[in-house]
């Protein structure tokens, strides 16, 4: 990467983080909802493209992860507890689960594995729907606060989209090193090739684990951001069309790019909105544009910026090494 390069992507990122901030300002209730809604969406997003993008193992149980997490929260934050216990809980709890759920994938890969990860996503939901002990069942949990941090209270919606963002942030961060770590590599060599991970000297079953694992907790943790946003939770958030949601963000976004879920999250929750003026025709319109994006490019919104880059180095490439050629032919 050439260093004018650099610093555009530089610039950039420093202009979209200040759009992020500045911006949202002059919302209202309802925008800053949905901004800090994408903000969560995203986290989840990040955990399934680390198991799913990064890993190469198909998981349709997030959106039970998050359901955790928001149960974690609810009941605890009611109770009297900080949310940061809560978090504490919900990760400890996703990590754990997601450790077990990853057993399976050390024996069936693909659409077997994806059967195994919607047995457990319905199972979490039957356990949120009638353990009403636990979770108040289809009365679900409401008034659920919101924290304060550093004592300044979030209980307004600019605060705690302001929460969200920081906890996005974060998050990201943790991610961009993870991907970049030792550990980043070996989920890519194992989504490349087991069998060649595995000669190199890879534990694949210790990674394949901690893919499931840490994407879990991840879930878990936009889950406890979720339970205060909405500030009330039942069951049918978190049923199927969760994890499908989710999954369909990675893909959108560009499954194995870091950005992608930060896009794919953008077009799940953002575009819909954009496409009420349509009125009722707005689902529809949506259903098209996500269709025609994955059949133009099933590696989706970030796979064409790629594929294009990848084009322009080649060509690069190409006429580098046809001067190279002429001088050498006109040489004496």
């Amino acid at each position: 990467m050439s260093a004018t390069a650099k610093y555009w992507r530089i610039a950039l990122g420093v202009a979209v983080i200040a759009a992020l901030i500045i911006a949202p300002m002059n919302f209202n209730r309802y925008g800053l909802y949905i901004l800090s809604q994408w903000a969560v969406m995203t986290i989840a997003a990040m955990g399934l493209n680390l198991t799913l993008g990064y890993a190469g193992q198909v998981s349709l149980a997030q959106g039970a992860f998050v359901g955790i997490g928001a149960y974690a929260a609810a009941i605890m934050t009611t109770q009297g507890m900080p949310l940061i216990a809560a978090l504490g809980v919900a990760v400890v709890m996703c990590f754990a689960i997601g450790w077990i759920l990853g057993y399976p994938a050390l024996r069936v890969q693909h659409h077997y594995l994806a059967f195994v990860t919607l047995a457990f996503s319905t199972l979490a939901f039957l356990v949120f729907r009638n353990e009403d002990w636990l979770t108040k069942g289809i009365y679900g949990i409401s008034n659920i606060p919101r924290p304060n941090v550093l004592g300044f209270a979030t209980n307004r919606p600019l605060p705690f989209y302001y929460f969200c963002l920081g906890s996005l942030g974060i998050v990201s961060l943790a991610m961009w090193w993870l991907i970049r770590s030792p550990w980043g590599r070996a989920f890519v060599a194992l989504r490349e090739n087991p069998v060649r991970a595995l000669s190199l000297g890879i534990d694949t079953r210790r990674y394949t684990l901690m893919a499931f694992a840490i994407g879990s907790a991840l879930g878990g943790v936009a889950g406890t951001l979720y339970a205060p946003l909405t500030q009330y939770i039942d069951p049918v958030p978190f049923n199927l069309s969760l994890s499908l949601d989710l999954l369909m963000m990675v893909i959108v976004g560009g499954s194995g790019f870091f950005f992608g879920p930060f896009l794919g999250a953008m077009i799940a929750v953002l575009l819909p909105e954009w496409l009420r003026f349509t009125e009722g025709y707005y689902l529809m319109l949506y259903a098209v544009a996500v269709m025609l994006l994955l059949i133009y490019s099933p590696t989706g919104i970030l796979g064409i910026l790629d594929r294009y880059l990848s084009e322009r180095r080649t060509k690069a490439a190409s006429a580098l090494r046809a001067v190279a050629k002429s001088r050498l032919e006109t040489a004496p």
